[in-house]
This record gives structure tokens, C-alpha cells and sequence, in this order.
């Protein structure tokens, strides 16, 4: 069955669907996603099943849109993932180039960022980094894939990382947890953030350095993005709690790309994606700056 055909055979059996007009596909790295008139409809691709939680998403999907940043849900069906969202008639979807060239674009991202995290909402998934390596790692040892050479060591290098982020917790707050630059959608005067599958209550700076890794980010962007977050110039511990973030998050999502290596997802080169973000990470925990980053989290 083709994409479009699996999209026409959701669709009768989705009422809110019926009438909407043909699926047109809009893209997707895992997932399917098409928009159906006013609608955008999700399907979830091969596997996502074994690492998603589907009640958490829909749980979280709807609370990001009562706060105001993420679009209506008129769909959820928690047994297969399906989803149906609002389609944002004129946003633009955001790729790092976007990013770049679009004025404004990475303090829009840090304000919906804001407006997230402050919205008191509660998402029934904790965000844990260290757990869901573990729980990454376990479901590739049941798979034909190979891990790159040195990647335990640099886990228990990052065991410094934990010590020095839980000698100074902080209230969690609900977090998208997977800022991939497609996940946003620019208006011009409003960033809007879509797929929740990953989100969850988590340390609010994992979002901004995620994204920053996501999109490239250079130091301006950086520091527009967080301007915008803060409304002035971050402290020391906010700012060392990113760039922590940013090394952590190519830790986990290298292990990510090897889950979609092994369910032979088509989207993408997963071996080069693993490969890459694992470099990134041994080389920005490489960097001196990461010692003072990492200094200034522990100081408090």
C-alpha cells in the first residue's frame, strides 16, 4: 500500500476527516504527516511503538495547545498514534536555514519556549536523560546494530554531568523534549511547536540546547534565543545548564538513530546520523569551555 493509500484508508475511519478533501503528503522523519484540507493528519511510522508513549503525547499535545503554542487536537487515538492537528494556514515549517534567514526567528522560538514551560501544565512522562539511555541502550542489545567505538566511555564521562545537574535540581517544567527544527512553524509573528511524542516534565534548558544543536545555531542565534527565554541575559547557571544540554542530547539521540537504523526507516543515512551527533558530543565535552560551563552548573 502507498503512503497516500494507508493516508486515504485512516481518513474513513476519522468523522472529523470525512469531507476534508485529499491527503497531500507534507513530510515526516519517522512519522507520515499530510495535510486533509484544514487538517494535518499524523501516522506513526514502523516501530515507534516500542519507545513512544501515545497517552503521555495526546496528553501533552492538548495541553500545549490550551497554552497557547501548539495547534488544536481534533484526533487522538492512543492504541495506533494517529493523530489529527489544526493545519496553521501561512506558517512556514522551520529548517536550520530557515532559521538562519528568517529575522527573528530564534527569539520567537525562545518566547513559545517561554510561554511553554511557564504555562504550569503537567505531562504524566518525566524527561530522563540518564534513564532513557538505559532504556535505549536495552533495546538495542536485542538488535543487529553496532554502537560506536567509545561510546560507554563517554557515558561514564557524562556521569559528572548527572552529579553536577543533581547537586543543583530544579522544579521541572513540561517540556517538548525533542526540538527537531521541523517541529516548529514560523507565521513571522508567532512560532507555534508541533509532535510531542518525546515530551515530557524535564529541565527547561534541555529544550533551548537541543534546539540550538538542532539548528545550528551560532553564537548570535544562541543569544538571541535566550534573550528572548529570559528577557535579558542569562546567568552563568542558566547558560552553563544549555550548553550541558547541548552535548547531552547528542548522547541520547545518537542512540535514537540507531533504533531507526535497526527498523530500517528509509528516511534517512541513521548510520551517519548516529555517527555524527556522537562526534559532536565527544568534541563539545572535549572543548574547554565545557569544564566551565560545567563549573558554573555546580556552583549554583
Amino acid at each position: 500500500m502507498s503512503d497516500l493509500d494507508l493516508a486515504r484508508d485512516t481518513i474513513r475511519g476519522i468523522p472529523a476527516l470525512h469531507g476534508s478533501g485529499q491527503p497531500e503528503r507534507l513530510g515526516g522523519l519517522t512519522n507520515l504527516v499530510f495535510r486533509v484540507g484544514d487538517w494535518c493528519l499524523r501516522i506513526p511510522g514502523k516501530g515507534t511503538e516500542e519507545y513512544i508513549d501515545r497517552a503521555n503525547e495526546a496528553v501533552a499535545a492538548q495541553e500545549a495547545a490550551r497554552a497557547g503554542v501548539s495547534p488544536e487536537v481534533a484526533h487522538m487515538d492512543e492504541a495506533t498514534g494517529v493523530m489529527v492537528t489544526r493545519f496553521i494556514e501561512g506558517a512556514v515549517t522551520m529548517s536550520p536555514e530557515t532559521f538562519r534567514n528568517r529575522g527573528g526567528a530564534p527569539g520567537r522560538a525562545g518566547k513559545a519556549f517561554r510561554k511553554l514551560h511557564d504555562s504550569g501544565a503537567v505531562f504524566p512522562f518525566r524527561f530522563e536523560l540518564f534513564a532513557m539511555i538505559d532504556e535505549y541502550l536495552g533495546i538495542l542489545a536485542t538488535k543487529d546494530v553496532a554502537l560506536p567505538e567509545g561510546y560507554h566511555d563517554v557515558v561514564a564521562e557524562a556521569e559528572g554531568v548527572r552529579s553536577a545537574l543533581a547537586a543543583r535540581p530544579l522544579p521541572l517544567a513540561p517540556c517538548h523534549c525533542d526540538p527537531l527544527c521541523e517541529n516548529f512553524l514560523d507565521t513571522g509573528d508567532r512560532m507555534w511547536i508541533v509532535d510531542w511524542e518525546y515530551s515530557g516534565m524535564n529541565d527547561p534548558m534541555w529544550d533551548l540546547g537541543d534546539l540550538s544543536v538542532e539548528g545550528g545555531f551560532d553564537a548570535a542565534q544562541e543569544e538571541e534565543m535566550l534573550r528572548a527565554y529570559f528577557g535579558g541575559g542569562p546567568s552563568p547557571f542558566d547558560r552553563g545548564r544549555m550548553v550541558i544540554y547541548k552535548a547531552m542530547c547528542d548522547l541520547l539521540w545518537t542512540l535514537w538513530g540507531l533504533i531507526q537504523l535497526a527498523n530500517d526507516n528509509p528516511a534517512d543515512d541513521f548510520r551517519a546520523y548516529a555517527d555524527g551527533r556522537f562526534a559532536r558530543c565527544k568534541a563539545l565535552m572535549a572543548d574547554p569551555d565545557f569544564a566551565r560551563h560545567l563549573a558554573a552548573v555546580r556552583a549554583g
